[in-house]
């Protein structure tokens, strides 16, 4: 019987560094500190559940380049006991970085993202007999050329790979990036049908439907969530700064406050999407109820923002639910 989470898509390493502004065009900036550690959907994911103790088998699926980056990226997974059979070094490209700039008084961040191996990444490389986890996790799309190519039967190449995970008897989760393009339609979309659990910020969520949300707090981000729920058979999951929202496609909404993190305890914000997404599909392979999957990511999520980079602050299962607890929600 398959358990656990598999999670696919972009293998990164992350080049964080913490500035004391972000400047305008020919200005400059000071670097007040700098660290590297992992980026991308799949490997922040993965690397998250292994700190916060998740019971389930890990499995890692993607690219990474025949380099130093790339011993890195696996020797860091097999510490983290996440299985790399299908976790492939090639010599076609480089081990796919991104510097990530992170502003120190507001914790904002700007991401400077070189694609290397995983740009070869296609549906050939989920090899569903091979994998023995019972949910899939793929992302980011908008951001891995060969599974946001175009598909004749799919539509995308991420559609056909979340469609032949269903087949096998797996449930399926995406997340996208932040793209400023009008990629979204032609992309996301396709993948939809396939998704039982669709992760996305208010951004994402305004350039897939077309519907201008202004800010975080904007009541037509509900009108939106609902809108895009016409092409899901799940979840929605909207997480913003301050609140995530889970839309069903039983028409039901369930909301949660994130965790009012104190500003001097948040170090960085890079990495806490997907930290979120750790803790709610924690919960969801556990088998809670939505509502208690929401406030499993939010406290996840705030563990992640106690350092500048993806997972370094991520804490044990009981330490993330206590920062819950001792900071209260929003």
């Amino acid at each position: 019987m398959r358990s656990g989470i598999a999670a696919g898509g972009n293998w990164i390493i992350d080049r964080v560094k913490v500035i004391d502004t972000y400047p305008a065009q020919d200005a400059l900036a000071n670097i007040l500190e700098e660290s590297s550690g992992n980026g991308g959907a799949p490997y922040n994911l993965l690397k998250g559940l292994s700190r916060i103790g998740y019971a389930g088998g890990l499995q890692a699926i993607g690219l990474v380049g025949m380099d130093p980056d790339g011993k890195r990226v696996l020797d860091d997974c097999q510490q983290c006991k996440i299985d790399t059979s299908l976790l492939t070094q090639i010599p076609e490209a480089h081990t796919s970085y991104t510097d990530v700039m992170t502003v120190e008084s507001t914790g904002r961040r700007t991401f400077f993202h070189q694609r290397g191996a995983n740009a070869f990444l296609n549906p050939e490389h989920f090899d569903f007999d091979r994998v023995q986890s019972g949910h899939l996790h793929l992302g980011y799309l908008l951001l891995l050329d060969g599974l946001d190519a175009p598909d004749e039967e799919f539509g995308t190449g991420a559609a056909r790979v979340l469609a032949g995970a269903q087949s096998h008897g797996l449930t399926t989760s995406i997340d996208v990036v932040s793209e400023d393009s009008d990629r979204f339609l032609k992309t996301v979309l396709p993948a939809l049908k396939h998704a039982d659990i669709v992760f996305m910020n208010e951004f994402e969520l305004s350039r897939t439907t077309g519907i201008a949300i202004t800010n975080p707090n904007d009541e037509r981000l509900l009108q939106a969530g609902e809108l895009l729920m016409e092409g899901i058979k799940g979840h929605l999951v909207v997480h913003t700064p301050d609140q995530v929202y889970a839309f069903s496609s039983d028409g039901k909404r369930t909301e949660h406050g994130s965790v009012r993190m104190p500003d001097d305890q948040i170090k960085g914000a890079v990495g806490a999407g997907d930290a979120f997404a750790a803790g709610y599909l924690s919960g969801f392979t556990d088998g809670f109820e939505v509502e208690e999957c929401l406030r499993f990511g939010v406290c996840v999520a705030a563990s992640s923002l106690l350092a500048p980079d993806s997972s370094s602050g991520v804490l044990p299962w009981g330490d993330c639910l206590s920062l819950g607890e001792q900071y209260g929600y929003y």
